[in-house]
This record gives structure tokens, C-alpha cells and sequence, in this order.
């Protein structure tokens, strides 16, 4: 909430589709929606009767809700992936993740790309700096030097991912599809095949965070392109913005895992026989897999990751785009605009291949004025990288104002 750059955030009253209303009755045109938590509009309406359904009927037992063979089966049937454990945030998940990619592989390194973000998982929080891996600027309190545990590369550098992996030491590749973090950073052409051909030849693991490209399409990037991931990691807007998480994970790796657990549990008895103390896994939370999150779940994996959701959304996004292209066009401007689905994000500068290009073309003085500018205008975006998303109740005339604010904008600061 620190990152909004105003004297103090907005306090919000009431939330609904694509409208927010502050504690002064303020209406705003939200094309934030909770950096992607709320991506699918708020409260949406299958979602919230679900929730209150649920409400009084038990909110976390610590077991199995009825629901939870359903709700696998369309996890899978919509995400590709046949075996899914639940989270409560994306960081859950992809922590899970990759504490499984380094159990099954016996190798101690993870590989990010420079500029991403996985959430608070202290070994993906390094960035690329004069050609090391190096903690990531700011982090608070590490419990350990995260260089020692992850390899960064740029994005779309084959040669410097393969030379990376080629030393053995890395257990999976954890990777947003298209890089969001950092501004919008789209794969080259192919670069997602060689990514998954690179990590098979030497036995590494694929880890996909889809928790912002969600908006790709109903089975997100992975389903629209068809990559083929060991894992596949979502959070936020899964469950239509309550707090929920889930990964899945292919047929081999489940395999793998059962046989994991297997030689453990062997090893825990022989442990309890000789007296000494039972092993504890520590992955998990008491709270994973809620009531209240499985009936929310259902009710977005029935309702809201569709077509039908997903073309409404793409349409507000299409034209969000095409708008913005002829704006900064119309001003000879060479800034660019990006779009997967229904998230769009324009940039001070020509489209980026990395990391380190969107960091480059990163203007914070101008990213404040703007935000605050269409603030005061009734157009709320994310307070960061300039990203929008475009809900499917946001109507063209929010589009059309939220446009004609980022003109005013420049009439006002560049004649």
C-alpha cells in the first residue's frame, strides 16, 4: 500500500465489478482490481454467494471438505495438470514448489530471471548485477544469503540459460511467462519451447507462475500456448479474489513424489523404533484448503475461468490497447504497450526483451504524477509498471475516460 506514492492510500468503502467507492464517496473506475487479486471484477457474484453460503456452515475443519475430489477434477480439466495441492498465497505455492523440485532432484539451486518476482520466497529474492547473482535490493531480514541458493539470468537469453544449467546444480527454473514484475516483458518467438527443451536435456525441473498471467486465458499462458510445465503455480484471482492458492503437478512428479514420501515414512518407522523422534515435513499450513476457500474455488473454476468471462475481458483489453497504441502514436512518442489477455501495460521506451531494459525505461516521477493525475479524474490504476487490467463488467466508457485523463496528462506535461 506504500507504493501509491499519495500522502496516504485510499480507504475504501464499497467494491463492486469494476467500481470502487472511497470512505468520501469518491467512485473510481478500477483498473487495478487489487493488483490481479480481483482481476475477475469484485465480489463477484457466484463467488460471494458461495462464501456466504459457506459462512455458516464451517469455515476450516483441518480436513477434506466434500467438495475437494470436484474441485480437482476441474482444476485439472481447466489447468491441464492431473495432481493439485491448495495454498493460501501464490508465495505458499511456489515455496511448496520448489522445496519439492529440490527434494526430488537432491540438487540445491533454483534459477530465476532477473526482475521477476515469486512473492516472499527468500531464494528467488536475487537480481542480476554486473553479471552475479546478487541478494535483491531492499529485502528485509534474510535468514540467509539468497545468492548461495539461486542462479538470475535475463529473460530471454538462451545461451545464458544454458550455460547456467549446464553445471548441475540447479533443481527447477521457476518462471512467469511473460515477466511482469519488472513491466511486461514478452517471450521471443520459441523461447518457451527452448526453455522447456533446456531444462529436460539436463534434468531440471519447470516450474510456471501464472499468478498475474492468469489473465491469459481460461487454462491461463500455459493453456492458450500450450507449454508443458512439471508444476504450475497460481494465486490471487484463482478463487475470485479470497485468499487461495493452488499447484499442480504432472503425472511424473507425482510419481516421484509418492515415492519421495514413501522412503521417508520407511524411514520415520525405523526412527520410532529405535525411539527416537517422528520427522516433520513443515510444508503446509493449518489454514490450506479452507471450507471457505474450496467453496470460492469451485464457484470461480465453474463460473468465472471460462470463455465467455475471458472474452468479455479481452475485449475491454483489446480496445485498451488499440487506444493507447493511436495516443501515443498521435505524439510521436516512442513508448510501447504490451498486452497478454486482459492485462495491458505500456512503458517510457521501446517494448523490452529483459529484465534489466524494462528497468532502464522505468520513469517513477512520471508513474507518480500520472497515477495521481487519474486519481483525481476517477481512473484508478496500480501503483506500479503502469499495469491495467480490464475486469468484465468494465465498461468502454471507462476505457474512453481512462484514455482521455492519460491525454490530459500529456497536454499538460509535454506540449
Amino acid at each position: 500500500m506504500a507504493d501509491w506514492g499519495t500522502p496516504f492510500p485510499l480507504s475504501v468503502e464499497f467494491a463492486e465489478g469494476a467500481t470502487l467507492t472511497d470512505a468520501d464517496g469518491l467512485s473510481y473506475s478500477d483498473f487495478c482490481l487489487g493488483d490481479t487479486g480481483a482481476m475477475f471484477g469484485h465480489s463477484p457474484p457466484s463467488v460471494a454467494a458461495a462464501i456466504a453460503a459457506q459462512a455458516a456452515r464451517g469455515l476450516t475443519c483441518m480436513l477434506p471438505d466434500a467438495r475437494v475430489a470436484a474441485v480437482g477434477t476441474a482444476l485439472a480439466a481447466r489447468f491441464g495438470l492431473p495432481h493439485w495441492q491448495l495454498a493460501q498465497t501464490a508465495s505458499d505455492a511456489n515455496r511448496a514448489a520448489l522445496r519439492w523440485a529440490r527434494a526430488l532432484t537432491g540438487r540445491p539451486k533454483v534459477l530465476v530471471f532477473h526482475g521477476g518476482y515469486h512473492g516472499i520466497v527468500e531464494e528467488t529474492m536475487v537480481r542480476l548485477r554486473g553479471g552475479r547473482t546478487v541478494p535483491r535490493e531492499g529485502a528485509v531480514g534474510p535468514a540467509f544469503d539468497p545468492a548461495l541458493a539461486a542462479i538470475a539470468v535475463e529473460f530471454n537469453d538462451l545461451e545464458a540459460l544454458q550455460a547456467a544449467l549446464a553445471g548441475g546444480e540447479v533443481a527447477a527454473v521457476i518462471a512467469e511467462p511473460v515477466m511482469t514484475n519488472c513491466g511486461m516483458v514478452l517471450p521471443d518467438p520459441g523461447y518457451h519451447a527452448a526453455l522447456r527443451a533446456l531444462t529436460r536435456r539436463h534434468g531440471v525441473l519447470l516450474v510456471i507462475d501464472e499468478t498475474h498471467t492468469l489473465s491469459s486465458g481460461p487454462g491461463g499462458y500455459a493453456g492458450e500456448h500450450g507449454l508443458e510445465p512439471d508444476l504450475w503455480v497460481c494465486g490471487k484471482a484463482i478463487a475470485g479474489g479470497l485468499p487461495c492458492a493452488a499447484w499442480g503437478m504432472s503425472a511424473e512428479i507425482e510419481a516421484r513424489r509418492a515415492a519421495f514420501l514413501a522412503r521417508r515414512d520407511d524411514d520415520a518407522r525405523r526412527a520410532a523404533d529405535t525411539g527416537l523422534a517422528h520427522g516433520h515435513s513443515g510444508m503446509g499450513t493449518t489454514l490450506a484448503g479452507n471450507a471457505l476457500a474450496i467453496a470460492a474455488l469451485e464457484a470461480a473454476l465453474r463460473d468465472l475461468h471460462t470463455p465467455v468471462t475471458h472474452a468479455a475481458m479481452r475485449a475491454g483489453a483489446e480496445r485498451l490497447e488499440a487506444s493507447l497504441t493511436a495516443l501515443f502514436a498521435a505524439r510521436r512518442l516512442d513508448w510501447h504497450v504490451s498486452r497478454v489477455g486482459a492485462r495491458v501495460e505500456f512503458g517510457f521506451g521501446p517494448a523490452p526483451r529483459n529484465g534489466s531494459e524494462a528497468e532502464a525505461i522505468m520513469a517513477p516521477t512520471v508513474e507518480r504524477a500520472l497515477r495521481l493525475w487519474l486519481i483525481n479524474r476517477g481512473s484508478l490504476v496500480t501503483p506500479f509498471h503502469n499495469m491495467l487490467l480490464a475486469a468484465p463488467t468494465l465498461q468502454h466508457e471507462a476505457i474512453d475516460r481512462l484514455c482521455a485523463g492519460i491525454d490530459g496528462f500529456l497536454d499538460e506535461v509535454r506540449p
